[in-house]
């Protein structure tokens, strides 16, 4: 793994000195503070964003992303693309959830029935990831945590999907840091290893949402990513295979399953005929980026889609980043164009 850090960490700093040479196609939208991950929904007409709150906390950089040592979240909104965005200060702070130890990354949102749902992941007293969630009246909090955390959830990046029939979904997982691969055998292994590069590539997770918004009605299921031939992605497939950061949209009936491959730097996106897939691999959402790191969430806006996605333009360091925004397009064959943030 430290062979596959280090080349991916030259990779990173290549791809960095590339991008600062170019023009960024979208600016920072806000730089009073670092912003990453960025979760967008619109709830009642307004555009609202759940991303990860990016500080320098002293922590030295390592392959496990140590370095990522979020304390808090800062929840943004603006009434219409490229117009003003406000920060509405701290909504969730690591202090007042009762079961978490360190690291809360990246999170999502949901809206059911007059309530407001943050999920997020924090790593336990124990140092192992777990999903939690909390609630409040208000789309921007602040937001209570649930005394525990989710049972049955583990890993990173949760994202929340809503079904046309009004079903919710959680979709999670990343490997390396996000510990995915310590839950291979379905009980946490804290020696768990990645797979061999001619292994198939670890899989993202689903469940489907209970009713009450605050548990799993089942037990989580893989999200299988294939190939135009219809086999699964192998491990040995960074260009392609999952890393992290998964994302759902829907599309002319179509469901778009997009995520990050990590150490290449790509958002890729697949496309199948429910949302437990199995889904097949299409092709590249977002070339890489200056920096490390790649998530983004994808969103309906009037008519129009979006990409949010981050970069470190404001700060060159991979772990203080800030949030961007830009269209997104469908071609008429439902695919969508690979957007390139740079000129």
């Amino acid at each position: 793994m430290k062979k596959q850090f280090l080349t991916a960490l030259f990779l990173a700093t290549s791809l960095a000195v590339f991008a600062q040479s170019k023009k960024p196609i979208s600016k920072p939208l806000v730089s009073h503070i670092y912003t990453a991950d960025p979760s967008a929904h619109v709830f009642n007409g307004k555009i609202y964003i759940y991303p990860s709150h990016d500080i320098e906390s002293g922590v030295p950089q390592d392959d496990e992303g140590g370095h990522f040592d979020m304390k808090d979240y800062h929840i943004l909104s603006m009434d219409k693309i490229g117009g003003k965005v406000t920060d509405h200060g701290v909504a969730l702070d690591i202090k007042n959830i009762p079961w978490a130890g360190r690291q809360l990354w990246a999170p999502d949102a949901a809206f059911k029935n007059g309530t407001y749902y943050l999920y997020f992941p924090v790593k336990d007293k124990k140092d192992v990831f777990r999903m939690g969630v909390a609630t409040s009246k208000s789309p921007v909090g602040p937001f209570k945590a649930e005394k525990e955390p989710i049972k049955g959830s583990f890993s990173i990046d949760p994202s929340v999907f809503k079904d046309t029939d009004g079903n919710f979904y959680m979709y999670f997982g990343g490997i390396w840091g996000g510990q995915l691969q310590r839950w291979k055998t379905g009980s946490y292994d804290p020696k768990g290893k990645l797979q061999n590069d001619n292994q198939p590539a670890l899989a993202p997770k689903i469940a489907k949402l209970s009713k009450d918004m605050l548990s799993f009605a089942e037990e989580a299921k893989d999200v299988k990513i294939l190939d135009k031939n219809g086999k699964v992605l192998l491990a040995g497939d960074n260009s392609k295979r999952f890393f992290e950061a998964s994302w759902v949209h829907k599309y002319k009936g179509k469901y778009y399953f997009s995520y990050s491959t990590g150490d290449t730097h790509l958002i890729n996106y697949a496309t199948g005929n429910n949302p437990y897939g199995p889904f097949t691999y299409q092709g590249v959402v977002l070339n890489p980026v200056e920096g490390w790191t790649n998530h983004h969430s994808i969103v309906e806006v009037e008519g129009k889609w979006y990409l949010f996605y981050h970069d470190v333009q404001l700060s060159g360091k991979t772990h203080l980043r800030n949030v961007k925004v830009t269209e997104l397009k469908h071609n008429s064959d439902g695919s969508i164009q690979t957007i390139t943030a740079y000129k």
